[in-house]
Order: C-alpha cells, then sequence, then structure tokens
C-alpha cells in the first residue's frame, strides 16, 4: 500500500521473568495496520493477545523491537510523549465498558476530550454527533446502569473515539453480550472503522466476526501470522 501504516510493530520482544523463569511471550512480531481497516486478532487464552494490544497502545515497552505509531518511532520517547501520543492516537475498548458511573453517556464522552484541551462546547459537539452516529441520540443523558449491555457497549466505543485516533484497539469488545447484542455492536464499530478511516486491532474469540473482518491474525510462537 502506498499509504502509511496508522501501527506498525516491528520485530516486537517481550518477556516477563518471574523469580529465575523467564516466560517469553512475544518473540520477534511485526505487524502493519492500515487506515480504514479492520483487524482481527484470534489466538488461544495465553498466546499474548493482551500483551500484544498493550505494546501497540504503548502501555507497556517491549523488550525489543520497535512500536511505531502513525509513523512515528515511539522507541525513544519519554513516558510523558508516550502518554501524549496514546491519549491523542490511540483509542481502546474493553471488555467490559468501564464508563464512569456518576456521569451521564454524554459526558463519558466529552471527558477525554477536554483531557485533551478541547473546549467544553467543542467537546460537546463532537460527543452528540458520535453518539448520534451509534443509534444512542435519545440516551445521551442516561447514566451507564440505566443502559443495556449494547448500548453500554456503544458509549465506550463512542468514548474511545471522541479525540479522533487513526488506531482503535480493542480487547473482546462484545465478549460480554449475547449474539444478536454482540452483532449489533460490531457492526455499529465495522462502519464507524470505515467512515473515520480508524485503523482497528480487535481480539476476540468469535470467529463469526472475526470473519467478517478485513484480515485475521494470530500469534504462533510468539509471531503474528497471517491467517486465511
Amino acid at each position: 500500500m502506498s499509504e502509511a501504516a496508522a501501527l506498525r510493530l516491528i520485530g516486537v520482544e517481550r518477556r516477563y521473568g518471574r523469580g529465575e523463569t523467564t516466560i517469553e511471550v512475544l518473540r520477534g512480531a511485526d505487524l502493519a495496520l492500515w487506515p480504514g481497516q479492520s483487524v482481527a486478532l484470534i489466538a488461544p487464552s495465553g498466546a499474548g493477545k493482551s500483551t500484544l494490544l498493550h505494546l501497540a497502545g504503548l502501555l507497556e515497552k517491549p523488550n525489543g523491537g520497535e512500536v511505531h505509531v502513525c509513523g512515528a518511532s515511539t522507541a525513544a520517547m519519554s513516558d510523558d510523549e508516550r502518554t501524549a501520543l496514546r491519549r491523542v492516537e490511540i483509542g481502546f475498548v474493553y471488555q467490559f465498558h468501564h464508563l464512569l458511573p456518576e456521569f451521564s453517556a454524554l459526558e463519558n464522552v466529552i471527558l477525554p476530550q477536554m483531557i485533551r484541551g478541547l473546549t467544553r462546547g467543542e467537546a460537546t459537539a463532537r460527543a452528540r454527533e458520535l453518539l448520534s452516529y451509534l443509534g444512542l441520540g435519545a440516551r445521551e443523558q442516561h447514566r451507564p446502569a440505566e443502559l443495556s449491555g449494547g448500548e453500554q457497549q456503544r458509549v465506550a466505543i463512542a468514548r474511545a473515539m471522541a479525540n479522533a485516533p487513526r488506531v482503535l484497539l480493542a480487547d473482546e469488545p462484545t465478549g460480554n453480550l449475547d449474539p444478536k447484542t454482540a452483532d449489533r455492536v460490531f457492526e455499529t464499530l465495522a462502519q464507524l472503522v470505515k467512515a473515520s478511516r480508524v485503523a482497528a486491532l480487535v481480539a476476540t474469540h468469535n470467529m463469526d466476526l472475526a470473519a467478517r473482518m478485513d484480515r485475521r491474525v494470530t500469534l504462533r510462537e510468539g509471531r503474528v501470522a497471517e491467517v486465511g
């Protein structure tokens, strides 16, 4: 592709020490994600999916190799620089929505934008646009406890996209939902990926959803491998 990758992992290594034992989770993993592309990460539990997402999201540092976000190498960045880059360019969606219970759906989507430095007016306009796009315009004043599981997860997606990141990382985003609701949330996510041209990496055990993404990758012996 002539377009630059939104996310690139180059020879990434990650190992953890437990006493005298070293566990090698990633052993030279390579991966590139392109704008507007959805990639399913499918692998057994314990294979390193969450580790890969944490490294891609700059939540952990690799023991070797490099992580490039939007063309910028993060290897020499300070913790503050990595945090600033993550706040602007990377959105996260988890299996549990992690919405702030005391705030409305709208306020949950406004907050990350105000942390970034937008005015409340700008943040509110963007939040309303996202919630409306995700079919939640009539639910924006509801708190998380007043929303269904699918609605909570769609608010979480809106929050992840609030700062218009170029990379979206999702860890089992439909794992807590019934099949019908999971399908609806996935369709919403897929539409948003195409419309916003975000590059999405989605760890999932749901093979039906994975089959509908642009690419599928797995982890084999600590490396990323394409799945047909």
